[in-house]
């Protein structure tokens, strides 16, 4: 009646249910690893470039000091994407509502890149979440069906002849819940930090954009003069 025992002696359907949930959990497991660890390193981008944006230094020094698009990411990434679009719209129109449409374009579709990456994979943890309880509850109900049938095979009813089906169905069912109680709690908690994050970038996206008004106004005025 040991659980290794019971794993190995039970029946195809309830072992091909358990194998999906162990596999379930592994990748699960792989998937709040891995998020776990783009939100930190996304947390730390983010303090870091702020604390250089806010510091006086020259935007367009700072444009220059970011790497490459692909190295990237976060406030920066929204940043890159408005100060090159201001650079390129400035020489062609005099216009600063099409200069700041353009830029908030621009940073809006920045904005959409980061939140499918910080959202990447999370839908498979609450696929697993979601899922996984019923799967061993198939299995719950596979096994009570086999001990069912063995009763039916028998002229006295013992505890020997139900107990390693009864057995093998409680344990489909822990292994559904064992699958399903990580995916939840690093589901909830991994998209609260999704949404909190691209919440300051877009926090961020809007302060950037009225910095840019204020400079456009600037030089509309001392034009004007």
């Amino acid at each position: 009646m040991s659980i290794p025992h019971l794993i190995m002696s039970a029946s195809t359907v309830v072992q091909l249910v358990m194998l999906i949930l162990v596999i379930g959990s592994i990748l699960s497991w792989v998937v709040i690893f891995q998020r776990t660890f783009v939100m930190r390193r996304a947390r730390r981008a983010h303090q870091m470039f702020e604390e250089r944006f806010w510091s006086g230094v020259d935007l367009n020094e700072l444009y220059r000091e970011t790497p490459s698009e692909q190295e990237t990411l976060g406030a920066e990434q929204v940043f890159r994407a408005g100060f090159r679009e201001f650079n390129r719209l400035m020489p062609k129109t005099k216009s600063p509502d099409a200069i700041l449409d353009g830029v908030q374009r621009s940073m809006r579709v920045a904005w959409s890149r980061e939140e499918e990456r910080l959202s990447l994979h999370l839908v498979f943890l609450a696929t697993v979440a979601s899922a996984s309880p019923y799967i061993g509850l198939f299995g719950t109900v596979w096994g009570i069906m086999g001990s069912f049938q063995a009763l039916s095979l028998t002229q006295q009813a013992t505890l020997t002849t139900v107990a390693p089906w009864i057995a093998e169905a409680l344990i489909a069912t822990a292994m559904g819940l064992f699958a399903a109680i990580p995916a939840v709690i690093f589901y909830n908690r991994l998209s609260a930090e999704s949404s909190r994050m691209l919440g300051k970038y877009e926090d961020f996206a809007e302060e950037f954009h009225s910095i840019l008004h204020r400079n456009l106004q600037g030089r509309s005025e001392a034009g004007t003069a």
